[in-house]
């Protein structure tokens, strides 16, 4: 919402008792305590020096590089500031949730100057990772031309396994005896190794097998559904233009008069330019 600030970082404090990072629509975030061990490393190098910013763009680039078995990669140049401004409520109202229809999406997505197609390349994200199932219950009596009904069951199986559980985004990562008792015929593409960023997203928009009513959408609008075909059948093309989309992601600015600073703490404010 502030641009690539790192504010979803911080943890609350008497000063901010709701930052973004409790928003709802922020429920899949994790790995936080990875990010603060790294800026205590980097810290103890060089103090003062390199932004939490810089640090969480750094995380993303190198994860998507390690998870895509070396298929995406990209240079991110440095220099972004941390922010002070983290909001629960403005994260809630602004960044995109699950249950959006297309229209919302692309609207949203054009705020950021982003257009119809990145929103298609970046929901390829969704190729891993998990989801809490109250982020997709409408799905789970969504019609069959909106589902594949044996793909609705198994997601009704594993929400019913506790309270608001996650469930793996992509069903090639799901547990083998789950996928063979809903799935019989789509056991022998479970994977021993899960978390495999490619573009199965888009095979799986198109068999109607993922989870979020947002992605499932894409399919609705002639020129979303005309990415997701192409990404599709073209992985080496999705693995550069993702790279490309999340380096412009990266680039998203403060808003004009903000302040900024290098935190000694990612989970904490610190004035700026300490």
């Amino acid at each position: 919402m502030q641009g690539c600030d790192a504010s979803v970082l911080l943890d609350a404090s008497p000063e901010n008792p709701h930052p973004e990072k409790e928003a709802p629509v922020n429920i899949g975030l994790a790995a936080f305590d990875l990010l603060e061990e790294i800026k205590a490393a980097v810290e103890d190098r060089c103090p003062g020096v390199v932004s939490c910013s810089d640090i969480l763009i750094y995380a993303a680039r190198d994860a998507a590089h390690a998870l895509s078995n070396g298929n995406i990669h990209f240079d991110v140049p440095a220099g972004r500031l941390d922010g002070l401004v983290s909001s629960a409520a403005e994260a809630q109202a602004e960044l995109p949730d699950s249950t959006f229809t297309v229209q919302q999406l692309i609207d949203n997505f054009a705020r950021k100057d982003f257009d119809v197609e990145e929103l298609v390349i970046l929901s390829g994200a969704h190729s891993i990772g998990v989801g809490h199932c109250s982020s997709f219950t409408g799905r789970l009596t969504a019609p069959p031309e909106q589902i594949n009904p044996a793909y609705r069951n198994l997601l009704n199986h594993k929400c019913h396994q506790g309270a608001n559980p996650a469930v793996v985004n992509n069903v090639r990562d799901e547990d083998y005896e789950t996928v063979s008792k809903f799935m019989p015929g789509f056991t022998s593409r479970v994977r021993k190794i899960s978390d495999f960023l490619d573009n199965t997203f888009y095979h799986n928009n198109l068999a109607r097998i993922v989870s979020f009513n947002s992605d499932w959408q894409l399919m609705t609008h002639t020129e979303a559904r005309g990415h997701v075909h192409e990404y599709a059948d073209n992985a080496t093309l999705w693995d550069g233009d993702f790279a490309e989309s999340l380096l412009k992601l990266s680039k998203l600015s403060m808003p004009a008069g903000s302040k900024g600073g290098i935190r000694k703490k990612c989970s904490i404010a610190t004035h700026p330019l300490y």
